[in-house]
């Protein structure tokens, strides 16, 4: 629409905004099912209008998309220094973190798994970046696409072993998952990346 702009998110007044709105969701989130909840619901408990909602937000898809992906990034990439090599303990701390997203994740969410198919593709894409940044960096002279397609198996692959351990029940610790998958997940994928580098 000509002539509305976004709001400053570095404004004071626009932060304390989207935090309203972020903690009216989550209270929803831990009454009812995501998909029962209608913004109505959510600009109440804000106290906000919809047309302040939809300033900031295009829909509930995109509020609980920010709101998991901040936690996604708090749990994950936060605990990670970025200027890390990949090695089986980034791979391990990768694991533990995303286990604990997905602990965090069902405790904040009501029904998680309901809505875990809408976030998946989300977390793999920002698990896939942090990994292809991880590897980028020790093979800068390797094909880009083959980077790429590594990051993309390690990501799919750690994120699948961690979401898989949530659907069934977390019958292990995750120290004891990453113990398991560690050396599976490394020794198939990283050891053969860096013999095509070598």
């Amino acid at each position: 629409m000509p002539g509305v702009t976004s709001p400053n998110p570095n404004d004071p007044r626009v932060i304390r905004t989207r935090r309203l709105i972020l903690d009216a969701f989550v209270d929803q989130l831990n009454k009812k099912d995501f998909y029962t909840i209608t913004i109505n619901d959510i600009t109440q408990k804000a106290t906000i209008n919809r047309a302040t909602f939809y300033a900031h937000f295009q829909d509930k898809y995109a509020l609980l998309e920010t709101l998991l992906s901040d936690a996604f990034l708090e749990y994950v990439i936060k605990r990670i220094d970025a200027e890390a090599r990949l090695s089986e303990e980034i791979i391990q701390k990768l694991i533990l973190s995303l286990c604990d997203y997905h602990d965090s994740s069902n405790q904040c969410v009501h029904k998680y798994n309901s809505v875990a198919p809408i976030l998946e593709e989300h977390i793999k894409n920002q698990l896939e970046q942090f990994i292809l940044q991880l590897i980028t960096r020790e093979a800068n002279n390797t094909d880009q696409r083959t980077l790429e397609l590594a990051a993309t198996i390690l990501s799919w692959s750690i994120y699948g072993v961690t979401f898989r351990w949530n659907v069934e029940g977390k019958k292990e610790s995750p120290t004891d998952l990453a113990e398991r998958a560690v050396p599976l997940i490394f020794n198939g994928v990283v050891l053969s990346l860096v013999s095509q580098i070598s």
